[in-house]
């Protein structure tokens, strides 16, 4: 089948829109006519780091309707819209145990893309969707069915980013009500995490970054006090200003070896940090974390089961709880790569791309 897609040709270079073709439908796949795609930091990395082989198709947040299943897909069908979200085998251990996310063959199912140069067909595709497309054909395990009230446009970020955000705060952190959390990097996951701590009833929200415009809204969304970070910012010190004692629980978004050891000074006794990215050479002050008997973990897609979780954030998102609507900037097919461009400079904090 022959679609439009956003080719990376070269490791570093800009999109071009081309005709490629989609591989036939398996038994467990569904071909999903794309609506839209959400743009996340990983697809920067996609496009400039070489994990994946160009030419490639790139693209992990994507929404749309069902066009045509497989023999084998029972709870889907032609007309039904959906979210699609990150791929996983789902007979490894821990994807048994519900852990899908952490699934043991998540980098070979999802750090990849490639166009066969002979044949221009995709064999390979990023998180399994590879949505900078018209259409996408995935595993039926990707797929979140959602209802048709729900703007398709809108539910594409839903996939990665922002399910990534609230998933660490309400899955993994799970902070008390009254509890105090300091969120270190506020683009998209960084407000998604502000506005679930606000849902879980946090005390102290406090939101972290360069940037003040991405500050102000993070107030706007929840954050009950926010700090300037620079070189020259002790952050630790502000964090234990605000909240007496120090916060038990940071989410970090930033991956960066001096600020993790700042979380880590900021922590309360038994505090935990959360950190969704880390630095290669990342040093942790070990015996501070075992003085104030704190903890640090990692976590893929905030632990999410996207078929729950996804749903979960819609319904919070038509209550009015969870408006991340506020981030969100449109942006047609053909302009992806200034929609990249602004993801980049920071004047946007969610590009999101319509297919039609």
């Amino acid at each position: 089948m022959k679609i439009k897609a956003a080719v990376t040709p070269e490791t570093g270079k800009a999109f071009e829109i081309k005709d490629v073709e989609l591989p036939k439908l398996e038994s467990n796949d569904v071909l999903i006519k794309v609506a839209a795609s959400g743009i996340c930091h990983t697809d920067v990395s996609g496009r400039d780091t070489g994990i994946v082989n160009p030419p490639a198709v790139l693209g992990h947040e994507g929404s749309g309707i069902v066009e045509e299943v497989g023999s084998e897909v029972t709870e889907l069908q032609k007309g039904d819209h959906v979210v699609v979200s990150f791929a996983s085998c789902g007979e490894c251990d821990n994807c048994l145990a519900n852990h899908p996310a952490h699934c043991r063959y998540y980098g070979d199912l999802n750090l990849n893309s490639h166009i066969d140069q002979e044949t221009n067909q995709l064999v390979a595709r990023f998180f399994g969707q590879s949505s900078f497309a018209t259409y996408s054909l995935v595993n039926q395990r990707n797929v979140v069915k959602i209802d048709e009230e729900m703007d398709l446009a809108l539910a594409a970020p839903l996939g990665c980013g922002l399910q990534t955000g609230a998933s660490s705060v309400l899955n993994v952190l799970k902070p008390e009500a009254g509890s105090s959390i300091a969120v270190i990097g506020v683009g998209a996951v960084g407000l998604s995490a502000i506005m679930a701590a606000k849902i879980a009833g946090c005390k102290n929200i406090i939101g972290i970054d360069l940037h003040e415009n991405r500050l102000e809204l993070a107030k706007e969304l929840g954050a009950t006090a926010t700090i300037k970070s620079g070189k020259d910012v002790n952050i630790a010190e502000q964090i234990k200003e605000i909240t007496g004692s120090g916060v038990q629980h940071v989410l970090d978004t930033t991956g960066v070896d001096s600020v993790i050891a700042q979380a880590i000074d900021s922590l309360d006794t038994f505090g935990k940090i959360v950190t969704v990215v880390t630095d290669f050479n990342l040093s942790i002050p070990l015996e501070a974390l075992a003085l104030k008997g704190g903890s640090i973990v990692g976590t893929s897609q905030g632990d999410a089961i996207p078929q729950k979780f996804i749903p979960e954030m819609i319904s919070y998102y038509k209550k009015g709880q969870f408006p991340y609507d506020r981030m969100v900037k449109f942006f047609e097919f053909d302009e992806i790569n200034k929609a990249f461009e602004e993801s980049e400079n920071g004047s946007v904090i969610k590009p999101v791309l319509k297919m039609n």
